[in-house]
């Protein structure tokens, strides 16, 4: 079976939806599937067309509603006609994108056009649902897989000029206003001065040049204890989350981080908004599944004192350690992830 995944960003590039298209590519192929993966703009650029006469895809899987499906939907109508079709909403999809006219238009088309609607992330199941009451038999819910895309080293604490002595707090994510880096930074200030041994990393491709000047500006003043490191390879992002004490999320909004999921299966505790998408990485199915905690993005306050109980409750940590590790062995196995999207291509192509 030829499957075409199209996604807003696909590897080598850095992001989260690059990622996760190239999980399911890895995976679906130890399954026997044909996969390629396009980014909405390279199909754009190729000409729709021309993509799908050359690669006669059995089945299209759109990632990301409004950004991946841009081209292929117009006022005359779907160029996938007679291709079956598979979607994944993503966060900003329905928390951003949904709220704009034209754009919910689209998103809407691409909805009804679907044989299935795969969603990863329960309060976003819950959201479609209530949404798209109509579908809910195309509706279906698949636990995210956790893979790592290699295992080279990275040299987090050398960069940070930090060594065992230091609390590293780090912060992966592209630089944009939606995941929060420099609304988290300014908050991190009031931790620094309580803990003076604190460190912070922010990594991550720099997608809004404007916000980035302003978090370079903010780091430029005396920030003694906090850098930005760039965009670390994919490859080594597992060395990176196993030098740090705890991972972050700062989002405004969010689908369901993989860098939450991945800092989760090595036992690195996690500090992230409470916002969809990360109270199902932080707290999964129940309290045992635990694994960090979440605070009020509003309040700078709340956020000063989740770090500090985890600076100072190494009791705590070593529970959130444990709890991460079984929570993403239990029900995040990758594998598991592409037999079930496999099921659904079976099904809708037959």
């Amino acid at each position: 079976m030829r499957i075409l995944i199209i996604s807003p960003t696909a590897a080598p590039r850095v992001s989260g939806n690059a990622h996760t298209a190239e999980r399911w590519r890895k995976h679906l192929a130890l399954l026997g599937l044909d996969v390629s993966v396009l980014e909405a703009r390279e199909l754009s650029s190729r000409g729709v067309r021309a993509v799908l006469r050359e690669l006669r895809p059995h089945l299209v899987h759109i990632h990301h509603l409004y950004k991946g499906a841009r081209g292929l939907f117009s006022e005359k109508g779907s160029l996938l006609e007679g291709i079956p079709l598979v979607v994944s909403p993503g966060g900003t999809d329905l928390h951003q994108d949904f709220g704009e006219e034209k754009r919910r238009e689209l998103i809407w088309k691409v909805m009804e056009k679907a044989s299935f609607i795969v969603v990863q992330e329960p309060e976003m199941m819950g959201k479609v649902r209530k949404l798209w009451p109509h579908l809910e038999s195309k509706i279906v819910f698949v636990p995210k897989g956790v893979h790592f895309l290699g295992n080279e080293g990275f040299p987090l604490r050398e960069k940070l000029g930090a060594d065992e002595s230091h609390f590293i707090f780090f912060l992966p994510a592209g630089i944009r206003p939606v995941k929060g880096n420099l609304e988290w930074l300014r908050s991190m200030d009031r931790v620094y001065r309580l803990r003076p041994h604190v460190r912070v990393a922010l990594a991550g491709p720099i997608l809004d040049m404007d916000y980035y000047g302003r978090l370079e500006e903010e780091l430029a003043r005396s920030r003694e204890f906090a850098r930005y490191l760039g965009t670390i390879p994919p490859s080594s992002m597992m060395a990176a989350y196993l030098e740090a004490d705890v991972v972050v999320s700062a989002s405004v909004s969010e689908g369901l981080s993989n860098a939450l999921l991945e800092a989760a299966s090595l036992g690195t505790p996690l500090l992230a908004t409470d916002v969809p998408g990360n109270r199902y990485a932080i707290l999964g199915n129940g309290a045992g599944d635990r694994c960090g905690l979440l605070y009020d993005r509003d309040n700078s306050e709340d956020l000063v004192s989740k770090a500090l109980a985890l600076i100072d409750d190494k009791k705590l940590r070593d529970e959130l350690s444990r709890a991460g590790k079984a929570k993403i062995e239990r029900y995040h196995n990758p594998l598991d992830e592409a037999c079930r999207l496999k099921q659904l291509y079976e099904k809708a192509v037959a």
